[in-house]
């Protein structure tokens, strides 16, 4: 299991490794700078396959605590996220606690920079909720190992531009595992999210002739979606939303959002969305199944925004990057085969696919190379 401790001193970074146990993550590191107002929480869940890679979340949580389960869960996940993904690289995840919009200032990025720079290599950031590019530019004044960048400085820019596509990838593969057919032309799609890929989503959903319901706790958010689609429809509040008659719900705000009470209300067929740690607790997923609803793993789905910013660290390729994520629909397409045929729910299928390529191409590490 793994053992933390918090910082006490300015400028300190508190680190605890595992000490056994399946599961356990290979490092967490408490980060503070009292100056700049840092509190950080960097987890590596595993570099089996290579540095672990994720984005740095930038969140008000309530608690120290509350920073440290999602940071745990968002590492974890970033590792079978990149495994299912096919890329070289493990799992990692940072947390930055507090409201960006009034502490983010470029004393406290670059003081988190310099944290990154302290792991050596061993966590590779980018954005997440609360970052963005801009900000990977200014982290980068201090870090070598940052993707995610603007493209004027050589990065592959906004990362939710291959998410949003990449979860439509695999929408797609669900709609042809319940419906006979990858056309979601005309099918209804409930969107809880609108933020930097909910709207990108939308986008595509309606190029698709699909018809969009959407929440967001955002009313700018909602008013920006419906300058550009008005033919998409508002619901008034998120039961709203997840009770209606829907073909597809596709979370892509905050984790936890699909829980008993959400599954006892649901119509839709399909959940598929782009927010990370969609299931409230283990055990949903066989819910889920039970009900006859086909859950797409949110780390097979949403990985085309890791992908793209993966692709940064090869000189990016905007076109290459695109590629990989259309497999996505492929990807997607095996473990919904492979879970029927095992009599598992998706989740499961995923979890056993991602695990046993860290396994096997994990071990070959232990075969020395002379560098």
């Amino acid at each position: 299991m793994t053992t933390v401790f918090g910082p006490d001193v300015a400028g300190d970074a508190t680190t605890a490794s595992t000490v056994g146990g399946p599961g356990g993550h290979e490092q967490v590191v408490f980060c503070q700078d009292q100056q700049s107002g840092l509190r950080a929480i960097i987890a590596v869940y595993s570099t089996a396959l290579g540095p672990g890679l994720g984005g740095t979340r930038f969140y008000p949580y309530p608690s120290e605590s509350a920073a440290l389960a999602d940071v745990l869960n968002l590492s974890r996940a970033m590792a079978y996220k990149n495994a299912l993904a096919g890329l070289d690289l493990g799992g990692g995840k940072a947390v930055i606690i507090g409201d960006p919009d009034t502490v983010k200032t470029e004393a406290l990025l670059r003081a988190y920079g310099r944290f990154v720079e302290s792991l050596g290599g061993r966590y590779i950031t980018a954005c997440d909720i609360g970052t963005y590019s801009e900000d990977m530019d200014i982290v980068a004044r201090e870090s070598r190992f940052v993707t995610g960048r603007t493209v004027a400085n050589g990065g592959a820019g906004d990362s939710s531009v291959l998410t949003a596509f990449g979860v439509l990838q695999g929408m797609r593969a669900c709609a042809e595992h319940v419906w006979g057919s990858t056309n979601l032309h005309g099918r209804t799609v409930g969107i809880e999210g609108v933020g930097k890929v909910g709207h990108r989503l939308v986008d595509h959903l309606v190029t698709e002739g699909a018809r969009v319901v959407i929440f967001d706790t955002s009313r700018s958010a909602i008013e920006r979606v419906q300058a550009q689609h008005p033919e998409v429809t508002v619901a008034a509040s998120r039961a709203e939303l997840v009770s209606s008659q829907l073909d597809v719900y596709s979370p892509c705000a905050l984790g936890g959002a699909v829980d008993e009470a959400t599954t006892e209300v649901l119509t839709a067929r399909v959940i598929c969305g782009g927010a990370n740690n969609q299931l409230a607790h283990p055990g949903v997923e066989k819910v889920l199944a039970d009900q006859g609803i086909v859950y797409a793993p949110d780390y097979l789905v949403n990985a085309g925004g890791v992908i793209q910013v993966a692709d940064e660290l090869h000189g990016f390729s905007f076109d290459r990057a695109k590629a990989k994520a259309a497999q996505i629909l492929a990807t997607t397409r095996q473990i919904l085969t492979a879970a029927a045929a095992d009599g598992v729910p998706p989740a499961v299928a995923a979890d056993r696919l991602a695990e046993r390529r860290i396994a096997e191409v994990g071990r070959l590490r232990a075969i020395y190379l002379r560098r």
